[in-house]
């Protein structure tokens, strides 16, 4: 697996890539880094541990509680919640460390590691890189200090974490969603009796599709990578929109009436000037990825607000947003941080946010996401080639230069290494499509002979 944390925890085949000696194993170095870092001083450690439904769930989340409490951890098990629950519960409950089992939007195959800091922060960059090297180094001898007798953990299932969760949601809402139709999709993932049961309690009128789980149907063909069931599930019940969520609901899309995408830029737009109007857009400021729309960028200078973009990754963003105090950030692909109210992506918050503009202003959704309007943008993923190249190849470079003395100031051109997937991601906006996609194809051409 090369380096085991990459952009969003550690992720992998599960059973293959991330078996249960690794989970066991990274699970106790976790536990005794932050021990070492002083996080535990004073009392007894404890852990919250949450899962999404996939069936190689289940023996991930055995050996991470069994790590922990070997370690001297209590654990409190949450069960079946979404990523943005177990952060949430993780700073409630006072716990010094959150764990969620989840590969997010991918397939059902794999799955993933995710840490949480005391607070229900993602946890630092130099405490992954201790915890990898404190995990490489027992594992390959030296042996680990345990607890026994009174010592080691204690384990627990924590039931209340569903409604505490959900009724923090519905407590943070500006106004009610009384007399809104809404279609929901879940993904068959973590959010699927969490989101309906909050936009319920919020007073919208459901309609739930992708919300019956069995561990192996997540994300298969739904969610936020696939909106064709939504799209079609709106128009047939005449909604007012369209939420849908990815396996771990730290990432939301929607859908208008007419069956229309609204993307996490647009999303991030809408939310953007209810906060302004509200007066919680600290600074008058946005933060937002260098992946976002330049469509975008044109609609918050156009309506007088602020753009911080950071590098890819939800992580990068809340890092800016904490550092200098903003209120609001998110990405292209649905993850939206509103830091008052949450310290990771929220998916089922974001829908409700973005479903409250809605109610409040009487205005339908294609109204609301118009005032940014999308430059066509081509994303060409290439794969099977040395991403660890992308910045140092000339030839590449060179294309780069080329390419954007082609598009001038209408369009510009993105080339990144994928932190989750192997490959490099090449990205392409331009006034006209068709322009866009033949400057993609042909970068993407020298992509795959530079780096193959």
């Amino acid at each position: 697996m090369g380096r085991l944390f990459g952009t969003d925890g550690v992720r992998g085949v599960a059973n293959a890539d991330l078996t249960a000696e690794l989970a066991l194993g990274l699970s106790v170095a976790a536990a005794h880094v932050l021990a070492e870092a002083g996080t535990f001083e004073g009392h007894r450690p404890t852990a919250v541990v949450g899962r999404d439904p996939r069936a190689s769930g289940e023996f991930l989340e055995a050996a991470v509680v069994a790590g922990l409490a070997s370690a001297g951890v209590d654990v409190l098990r949450v069960g079946v919640l979404p990523t943005p629950a177990v952060a949430h519960l993780t700073g409630v409950l006072g716990a010094d460390l959150g764990v969620m089992l989840s590969a997010s939007h991918n397939a059902m195959p794999d799955n993933g590691i995710k840490f949480f800091a005391r607070g229900g922060h993602k946890l630092a960059d130099e405490l992954e890189d201790k915890i990898e090297a404190v995990y490489e180094e027992h594992r390959t001898g030296a042996p680990w200090e345990r607890p026994t007798g009174a010592g080691v953990g204690r384990v627990r299932d924590y039931n209340e974490g569903f409604d505490t969760y959900v009724a923090h949601l519905i407590a943070v809402l500006p106004n009610r969603l009384d007399g809104l139709k809404v279609v929901l999709d879940e993904a068959h993932g973590a959010a699927a009796r969490v989101s309906p049961e909050a936009f319920a309690r919020a007073g919208a009128e459901v309609v739930t599709i992708g919300a019956e789980p069995d561990g192996l149907n997540i994300n298969d063909g739904c969610g936020s990578t696939h909106l064709e069931l939504l799209k079609a599930a709106v128009v047939e019940h005449g909604a007012d929109l369209g939420i849908a969520h990815d396996g771990d609901a730290d990432r939301c899309l929607a859908v208008d009436a007419a069956g229309n995408e609204v993307d996490g830029d647009q999303i991030l737009a809408v939310l953007a000037l209810a906060m302004r109007e509200a007066g919680t857009l600290r600074g008058d400021t946005v933060v937002a990825t260098v992946m976002s729309n330049l469509g975008f960028k044109l609609a918050m200078e156009r309506e007088g607000l602020n753009l911080v973009q950071t590098a890819v990754g939800d992580r990068y963003v809340l890092e800016s947003m904490k550092e200098n105090g903003y209120a609001l950030g998110g990405e292209q692909s649905g993850h939206v941080i509103v830091l008052d109210h949450a310290t990771t992506g929220d998916g089922t918050l974001t829908g409700l946010m973005l479903a409250a503009r809605v109610a409040a202003t009487g205005k339908s959704l294609a109204d609301l996401a118009g005032v940014m309007e999308r430059l066509p943008q081509i994303l060409i993923n290439v794969k099977d080639v040395d991403k660890s190249r992308v910045t140092t190849s000339g030839e590449l470079a060179a294309a780069v230069i080329e390419a954007e003395r082609e598009l001038g100031s209408t369009g510009r051109v993105l080339l990144r290494s994928s932190g989750t997937e192997p490959l490099v991601r090449v990205m392409v906006e331009a006034a006209d499509i068709e322009q866009a996609r033949a400057v993609a194809q042909r970068l993407a051409d020298v992509v795959k002979s530079a780096l193959g």
